[in-house]
This record gives structure tokens, C-alpha cells and sequence, in this order.
């Protein structure tokens, strides 16, 4: 062939590199901004709660908003199986998954568990019902739960994490001395890097009395602002006293249905 040809050739060659490498650039972009129509509300209970924890929550939520959010709850067993109850409606673009836990017990050890099964819990999910953003409430020890997989497990999943909601979250565990710093805060804190940077986070504290809600301590609650500030894209404190403002009671407070239909309710 004659060298005219190949100088033709390999000029076609080079004006098609940038052909090559704009396709993949681009369907990862797509890949990176697309949000699937599914979005769920995933709640995770404390300690000693079941998946059943929040049913007269969704109730209420599904009364004021006038709407009917379905609800699915997930038992995640200690061998890292799933039992089912309830179902996800069709149509229903925002439905409110709960994930409990077979061993409910409290203490620094089983916590670190539970977030592990919940990543299987929400992998196996994932893989289901095929969504790629969601929103999350923990109460509790359920928030803890939340905080480790967003730091840890949350980005091998490629899922968008819009908003989390902390109810009575124990980030400093039972500790109320401000100076001691328990072994819960210490991995959080090491963490604390790793969470999502668009997030959205609501911190809300129970204030039974002045210094807590009858079981966490206030200045452990408030310890989230150590671990969220600076690190997403939002953080917001908020403490509820009044009625119904003890430990137990707060996911059923009529001011933090309403901080979950106005912030987390799309």
C-alpha cells in the first residue's frame, strides 16, 4: 500500500481516540447522576426494638401526609439470612423499609455487628428492588447502625445516600462526661472522613430533663456534631422537650413526625 494510505489511516485513527475515550466518560456520568425512581425511607430501630418498632409511626406519617407509604420490615438473622414481612406496593416510589435485627442486644461489640448486617440487609435489597438513592431514620442505637455503614460500606455500593435523621442517637454510648471519650465515638470519629459528602444530616435529642432523655445523656447526642460537621453537605442539631421528649416515646413525638414529614418525606 502506499504511504499516502497509511498517513490517511492513521490520522482517521486519531480523530477517532477522543470518540473512544468520550463514550465510557460519558456513561459514567450518566451512571453517576441518574437517580432511580425508587427511593425508599429505610428505619432502623435501637436495641431490644424489633422490625415491628415503627409501625405506628408509619401510620401516623401515612395519616398526616394523607398518603400510604407501603411498608416492607426485614429481620436480619445471625447467619446473615432475611425474613420478610409486609410488601413493597407497586407504583409506590417512597416506601418505608424497616431493618431490625435478630440479636437486639445492646453494647459497643453487638452494634458494630448489627451494621454489618444491615450492609447485608441493604446489599440484598439493593439487588431486589434495584434502587440507587435512599433516605434514612435511626433511633438509637439505629443511628449508630446508620453512621457505621455510611462511613464503611455505604460507597462499595454506589448508592446515593440523600438524607439521614439521628433520633436520640448515643454516638458517646451512655458516657455523660464531655471529657471521656468511649470506645463508639473513638470509631466513629476515625470514620468520619469516609461519609457521604452530599449528605443531608437531622440530629434530634430528647430533653426529658436538662441534661438527657431518661437514658442518653444529651452530650452524647450532641457529640454528632463532631462526627458530621465539615464532613457532609448539611448537619442540623435539634433538641425536642415537652411531652413525649423521653427515650422510649421520641419516634412517636408529635414534633419529630412532623421534623420527618417536613425533612424527610419527599
Amino acid at each position: 500500500m502506499k504511504p499516502k494510505f497509511w498517513v490517511l489511516l492513521g490520522l482517521l485513527l486519531l480523530a477517532c481516540l477522543p470518540g473512544f475515550w468520550w463514550r465510557p466518560h460519558q456513561e459514567a456520568v450518566v451512571r453517576a447522576q441518574y437517580r432511580s425512581e425508587l427511593d425508599p425511607i429505610i428505619l432502623v430501630p435501637g436495641s431490644s426494638a424489633t422490625q415491628n418498632r415503627f409501625n405506628a409511626l408509619v401510620k401516623e406519617l401515612n395519616h398526616e401526609t394523607n398518603t400510604t407509604h407501603s411498608l416492607l420490615r426485614v429481620e436480619v438473622m445471625t447467619d446473615g439470612t432475611l425474613k420478610y414481612s409486609g410488601t413493597l406496593a407497586a407504583g409506590d416510589d417512597h416506601p418505608f423499609i424497616v431493618v431490625g435485627f435478630q440479636d437486639r442486644h445492646d453494647g459497643y461489640a453487638n452494634i458494630v455487628k448489627q451494621a454489618k448486617w444491615f450492609t447485608i440487609a441493604f446489599k440484598k435489597l439493593q439487588a431486589t428492588y434495584h434502587f440507587n438513592h435512599f433516605s434514612a431514620m435511626g433511633h438509637s442505637n439505629g443511628g449508630l447502625v446508620l453512621t457505621l455503614f455510611m462511613e464503611n460500606d455505604l460507597a462499595a455500593t454506589q448508592t446515593h445516600a440523600d438524607k439521614l435523621m439521628t433520633i436520640a442517637a448515643p454516638f458517646n454510648l451512655e458516657e455523660a462526661d464531655p471529657d471521656v471519650d468511649t470506645p463508639m465515638f473513638k470509631l466513629l470519629e476515625a470514620g468520619r472522613q469516609r461519609l457521604p459528602k452530599n449528605l443531608i444530616v437531622y440530629s434530634i435529642a430528647g430533653s426529658k430533663t436538662f441534661t438527657g432523655d431518661g437514658i442518653v445523656p444529651f452530650d452524647s447526642v450532641n457529640r454528632g456534631k463532631y462526627l458530621f460537621q465539615d464532613q457532609v453537605k448539611g448537619f442540623t442539631q435539634i433538641t425536642v422537650t415537652g411531652a413525649n421528649a423521653n427515650h422510649a416515646d421520641l419516634p412517636e413525638n408529635q414534633q419529630i413526625v412532623g421534623l420527618m414529614r417536613q425533612d424527610i418525606l419527599p
